[in-house]
């Protein structure tokens, strides 16, 4: 994580080791912009297609699949969850030593000419499969990966070629119904990346990653079953948990995570530093009524879905797909949201 960097992004994916190096590596995305819109992170255009809610229930549907089963923590509502009070009130001591943040979208229409967010790539069951290396293969599921290659691939930032960003690939396999992720990706030849994770996205998504390994996420999740996705916000309805950052979390994950993080510029000791996997949602009481469109939707899934703590960036700051089709103007009025309007909800059981 960059503290200086130019993204406004919140998603730090390069945080994903801190954990056993205790240091930051690379990553530019922590950034410090407050603008409407700002960040490098624009993808090469709208990845929506394909994507729904609710054609099997309640679960969130892409290319014809499931976004994981129905009983995952992802899709399972949390309105009525009990709050946990010790950790609401060290997120809210977190929140007061960081500044007290508002809510941050971490997505939208236009940022220097582009959409920008993390995009996302739809395959066919016979799309060939490419080479691909990984920094951290021992934590990583090996290739070959069913990527685009560089001239048709979406990634985060928009540029394949790129050093800059996180540079997340995700890509969803029509048939195989499983989602290939990777973060830190880089063409040249062949794919090159920091860390993978395959799921499949008819299960569970927990315990499909080893305990103590990471993913394209530092928290060892699935991005894609996180992100908010352009068409479900449009049917009116997000049925599922968003991903969201923080700067600085503790050396301990909670269920549905896997993996900690500890970025080098943070206090390892830190009490009331939150531990990767935390769920926190927007409290009830919150009026929300006054949003538009978009920005209402994504506020109503909050109180019902919540948020999942996935990755180190910015504090507060919560993802979705990059798509020129969005309202950035609507999304802004999420900004308004103070961040010490959430509370974290149980079951909480940090393990390291």
């Amino acid at each position: 994580m960059n503290d200086a960097g130019a993204s406004n992004g919140g998603d730090d994916g390069a945080a994903n080791f801190a954990s056993s190096t205790g240091e930051d590596s690379g990553g530019n995305s922590g950034g410090t912009s407050g603008d409407a819109s700002g960040g490098n992170s624009a993808s090469t255009g709208s990845a929506s297609t394909g994507s729904s809610s609710g054609a099997s229930g309640d679960v969130p549907t892409i290319a014809g699949c499931p976004i994981f089963s129905a009983d995952d923590a992802w899709n399972t509502p949390i309105e009525d969850a009990q709050v946990n009070a010790d950790y609401t009130q060290r997120l809210k001591s977190y929140l007061s030593a960081h500044g007290n943040p508002q809510l941050h979208p971490d997505f939208g229409a236009e940022y220097e000419g582009m959409p920008f967010g993390i995009p996302f790539n739809i395959v066919p069951m016979e799309q060939p499969k490419l080479a691909i290396s990984f920094d951290y293969d021992d934590e990583s599921d090996p290739g070959p990966y069913p990527f685009p290659g560089p001239s048709e691939v979406k990634i985060e930032g928009g540029d394949p070629r790129s050093q800059d960003g996180d540079r997340h690939v995700l890509t969803v396999q029509q048939g195989a119904c499983k989602v290939w992720e990777a973060w830190a990706c880089t063409y040249d030849g062949q794919w090159q990346c920091g860390s993978g994770a395959v799921f499949d996205l008819t299960k569970n998504s927990y315990g499909q990653r080893t305990k103590g390994y990471t993913s394209a996420d530092a928290a060892g999740l699935s991005i894609l079953a996180g992100l908010i996705r352009y068409d479900e916000a449009q049917a009116g309805a997000i049925k599922h948990a968003i991903r969201f950052t923080l700067r600085c979390t503790t050396n301990a994950f909670t269920k549905p995570a896997s993996h900690f993080a500890v970025p080098g510029s943070c206090d390892e000791n830190d009490p009331n530093a939150m531990p990767m996997g935390v769920r926190v949602r927007l409290k009830a009481s919150y009026d929300i009524s006054s949003l538009r469109g978009a920005a209402k939707v994504v506020a109503q899934a909050m109180k019902t879905y919540g948020l999942i703590l996935a990755d180190n960036g910015s504090d507060f700051y919560f993802q979705g797909e990059a798509d020129a089709r969005w309202s950035d103007a609507q999304l802004n009025d999420l900004k308004d949201i103070p961040s010490t309007e959430f509370e974290v909800v149980d079951p909480v059981a940090p393990e390291m």
